[in-house]
């Protein structure tokens, strides 16, 4: 019985900042090893499951009457089911660009992956997402005519309306400097915890604090954006690229790589805060599956190296 609740504790407890971020830096540098043909459909499958998310958020939001009387609540009640995208790539080891921009960096920085591995993890991930959002966007409710009713059809247009005409250029930017700073914290929370459901409560409601907010994420516009033009927005794919696009994927890089990624290495990785590689040298083996769990289809079998120790997966 004793050890049961031993265990039971073990697992259900949250790792420290200063451990997860050592976890992050290993989910990183198996990233940065992975195969390109298996980054590339990784990545093609990150599209379409954070486009369910997506999807049943524009879904929800739908509602006449309450864009014109109570739009903040109808907001905040489509945003509570847009987490379930980010939950299916991060138990899924889904390889999400903008996940990647946290993870990669960190790796770098604790010298385990090179510029190289950044920049093909990252220019990958972000045209197999793309790839894999296009297909679920206009193929799957496109084509099957999941948004084919007036009202939601009219809903895809104003939302990429509201997405990529009325802001301006650095107001994108900005929102999107927030929007991925609040997704990669849930990715450093779910990280942290040990557990499937802790996992989900952890990405659940920064991701739904962002999509409450309006926050431009840029993986997600690639969603919102070409259905409404499919449904006959007035946007053209130059614009959308130039207005939308480039500020979002720019922000997102700053909000997830500098705010989150490169802050936090700096202050639990640099110095005497940063823990031994071997830190869980003792529970190692529910350490990688939590490892492997969110660094998607890499090599398994093999050794890696982290610090001065040596683990085999």
């Amino acid at each position: 019985m004793n050890e049961r609740f031993a265990m039971l504790i073990c697992y259900t407890r949250a790792d420290s900042a200063v451990k997860t971020m050592e976890l992050i830096s290993r989910i990183g540098q198996r990233k940065a090893k992975m195969r390109l043909d298996k980054l590339w459909w990784n990545s093609v499958l990150a599209g379409p499951l954070l486009g369910f998310g997506c999807a049943i958020s524009l879904s929800t939001n739908a509602a006449p009457w309450y864009q014109e009387n109570a739009p903040g609540l109808i907001r905040t009640i489509a945003a509570c089911f847009f987490p379930i995208g980010l939950i299916l790539v991060v138990l899924t080891g889904a390889d999400l660009f903008t996940s990647n921009v946290m993870v990669l960096p960190v790796a770098y920085l604790h010298r385990r992956a090179s510029l190289l591995d950044i920049a093909k993890s990252w220019l990958v991930s972000f045209f197999g997402n793309l790839a894999g959002m296009l297909f679920f966007g206009l193929v799957i409710c496109g084509y099957g005519g999941v948004f084919e009713s007036e009202v939601w059809k009219a809903e895809s247009i104003k939302f990429a309306v509201t997405k990529a005409v009325t802001p301006q250029w650095h107001q994108i930017f900005l929102k999107a400097i927030g929007a991925n700073w609040l997704v990669c914290l849930a990715v450093f929370m779910a990280v942290s915890s040990r557990e499937i459901v802790s996992k989900i409560i952890s990405i659940w409601w920064p991701v739904m604090c962002f999509v409450g907010l309006g926050l431009d994420h840029v993986i997600a516009n690639e969603f919102f954006l070409p259905l409404g033009i499919f449904n006959g927005a007035p946007i053209g794919v130059g614009y959308y690229i130039w207005k939308s696009m480039i500020p979002a994927l720019i922000g997102n890089i700053i909000g997830g790589g500098v705010f989150v990624g490169t802050v936090y290495w700096y202050l639990y990785m640099t110095g005497d805060e940063a823990v031994s590689a071997d830190f869980d040298k003792f529970e190692i083996r529910g350490a990688l599956t939590g490892i492997a769990e969110n660094a998607g289809p890499v090599h398994g079998g093999e050794d890696y190296e982290y610090g001065n120790s040596k683990h085999e997966v």
